[in-house]
Parts: structure tokens; C-alpha cells; sequence
């Protein structure tokens, strides 16, 4: 039998070794009750196989999946990024992830529901737009937790970046830099939309700025982006920060397309630094978000409710960076501002 026919099974070891398939079983197993020749030989038939034990399957049979699903958005760069983190972070806690995307035509809870079919131990969403009762309906069969998102409730643990805290730094770095007419690109309805769009505005206030506050209806595709270029070109201010990275890609697009320089004319903050914001022809200056912190403590948060050790509140706030790239400069001309 060769080992890339059909998955070797512990009946075609014992067959090949000519022992019991319980024999095998205690072999694989590590337990006792096998004799060092047999044990021996059984370990080299195994191996000359290609047999590979079925963890998942001596799991289920244990009643354990050790499975976390995982609810994320194929249109957002970042979600991509963060698997990353959720993979190196539940590996080191002994964790396999099973992921579950949300598309253009297949929605949130479709997603949801395929990983409450798959035996998930917990689930971990990206962001997404379900209800505050709906998350609780899921909390009430396994633990949640919610990632980029607020849920003021006491069933779910939430993990998200300070965002309101990464809009002070944007416009606190474009001050910096001599910019007094600021604005600001918002997220629409998208989960943590109204605090960066609060924290630009509190910023603003706080430099003297008030009389220049200016948001420009956006949202989190690259496209909402193009179209608030658009509205900006109208009355271009000297800097703008911007909901996302991927929005900024669209805004950057359509400024420069449309003969203005950047940085020369107009700076451009993003948010998230997603691999997108790093690439050479794009370079975005960005809030970035810590997504090993965030992974870790999201990880840490699923496993602590499954095995029944929570420790600390619900809601877990990391803090978030500037990082300077080259689409942040000084204003064009100081009388403008």
C-alpha cells in the first residue's frame, strides 16, 4: 500500500506488522502493555507507512476539538495580517485555528454558523455588524470574542486597538510637521469608525484647531476612498488622515492622479499598517496596530474561557503607533494655513 493512495490507517499498520489493531492503538498511545520488540516493530511499520496519528479524531473522541473558529473579511488587508498573529499565538497554547470567511456574497452569519458546525471549542470575529443580541445568543453555546469591535456585555471578551488614541497621534504628528488644515476621512458604519472619527475631533480642539475640522464621508474600501478624494479636491486641505489603509490607497489614487503631490501638496495618514501601507509604490505613513499583542491577548482570552480560568475584564485595549513613511510632510505654503 503506498502512503499517497488513501490515508494509512492504524488497521493497515496492524496488518503490516501483524499485530491487533488495539495493539497498534497502544503503541501510538504510549501506554503500556506492549513488549519492546513488538513495540519496536510496529513504530518502524508505522513508520515506513507514512502513518500519521488522527489528533483531530482522538480529540472528538475525548469530547475536545481544540479547535478556535475564526470569522474574518477576504476584503480587508488587516484581517489577513492578524491571521498571521492568531496562528503563531494559538499554536504556542496548543490551539489549531478553522477559519470561516465573510465575502461580498456570503454574509457574517453563514460564516458563524459553518464554525458552530465544526465543533469550534470558541470563536474569534473580525470586526463584522452583528448585533449585540446575536453575539449573545452565540456566547450562550461557546465563549466569543470579538476583535476590532466594541460589545459593551458581560458574555463577550472583546480585544481591539485604542482608536481614538491612534487618530490623536495622526493629527498630533501632521501638526508636528506645521499643518493646521486637517481633515479627515471617515469610516462610515464600520466598527471603530466613531472613535477615530472622535479622536481626530478631540485632537483638533486640542491644538486650537477647531475651525478647521472637516470629515469627509467614507468607509473601509479602497473605493470609499477614491470617492472622498473626490469631495476633498473641491477645497483640498494640506494633510488628511484616513480611516484605513486600504481607503487611503483609493485617495492617494485619485490625488495624484488629478496633478497633486504627495506629500508635496497634500499628506496622507492611514491606519492599521497593514502589509498594503508598506509596499514601495504606496509607503503610507499609518497607525499602526500591534497585531502580535492583539493576537495574543485574543488567543489568551478564547482558552481562558474554554478551560475556565478568565482572568481580568472583558475588554482588553491595545495601544496603537505612529509610523512615518514618506506621504507625511510639511504644508506646501505656511500662508494657507
Amino acid at each position: 500500500m503506498r502512503s499517497g493512495e488513501r490515508r494509512i490507517t492504524l488497521a493497515d499498520v496492524a496488518a503490516e506488522a501483524g499485530v491487533s489493531v488495539a495493539c497498534v492503538s497502544i503503541v501510538m498511545r504510549g501506554a503500556p502493555g506492549a513488549g519492546e520488540a513488538t513495540r519496536e516493530r510496529v513504530l518502524k511499520v508505522a513508520q515506513e507507512l507514512g502513518y500519521r496519528p488522527d489528533s483531530r479524531a482522538r480529540l472528538l473522541r475525548s469530547g475536545r476539538s481544540r479547535l478556535l473558529g475564526v470569522v474574518f473579511d477576504v476584503r480587508h488587508p488587516f484581517h489577513h495580517d492578524l491571521l498571521t498573529g492568531l496562528y503563531d499565538a494559538a499554536g504556542a497554547a496548543g490551539y489549531q485555528l478553522t477559519l470561516s470567511a465573510v465575502t461580498p456574497r456570503r454574509g457574517e452569519r453563514t460564516a458563524v454558523g459553518d464554525l458552530l458546525q465544526d465543533r469550534c471549542e470558541a470563536i474569534v470575529l473580525f470586526g463584522g455588524n452583528m448585533r449585540s443580541s446575536e453575539l449573545a445568543s452565540i456566547a450562550a453555546r461557546l465563549p466569543v470574542v470579538a476583535m476590532m469591535r466594541s460589545a459593551r456585555r458581560k458574555d463577550v471578551d472583546v480585544v481591539h486597538n485604542d482608536d481614538a488614541l491612534g487618530s490623536h497621534q495622526a493629527v498630533d504628528h501632521l501638526v508636528s510637521l506645521g499643518h493646521r488644515r486637517i481633515a479627515h476621512v471617515d469610516g462610515g458604519t464600520v466598527h471603530g469608525s466613531a472613535e477615530r472619527r472622535a479622536g481626530y475631533q478631540e485632537a483638533m480642539r486640542r491644538h486650537g484647531l477647531a475651525e478647521h475640522i472637516r470629515v469627509v464621508p467614507g468607509g473601509a474600501a479602497e473605493e470609499d476612498g477614491a470617492r472622498a478624494a473626490e469631495r476633498l479636491l473641491v477645497d483640498p486641505p494640506t494633510a488628511v488622515t484616513v480611516f484605513n489603509d486600504l481607503n487611503a490607497t483609493g485617495l492617494l489614487d485619485v490625488v495624484r492622479r488629478n496633478g497633486l503631490s504627495v506629500p508635496g501638496d497634500l499628506s496622507v495618514v492611514g491606519y492599521d499598517d497593514t502589509s498594503l501601507s508598506r509596499l514601495a509604490h504606496i509607503d503610507l505613513t499609518t497607525i499602526g496596530q500591534d497585531i502580535d499583542a492583539l493576537a495574543a491577548r485574543a488567543i489568551e482570552r478564547a482558552v481562558e474561557r474554554i478551560e475556565g480560568t478568565p482572568t481580568g475584564p472583558r475588554a482588553v485595549i491595545i495601544p496603537p503607533r505612529l509610523v512615518v513613511r514618506t506621504t507625511t510632510g510639511a504644508p506646501p505654503d505656511p500662508v494657507r494655513h
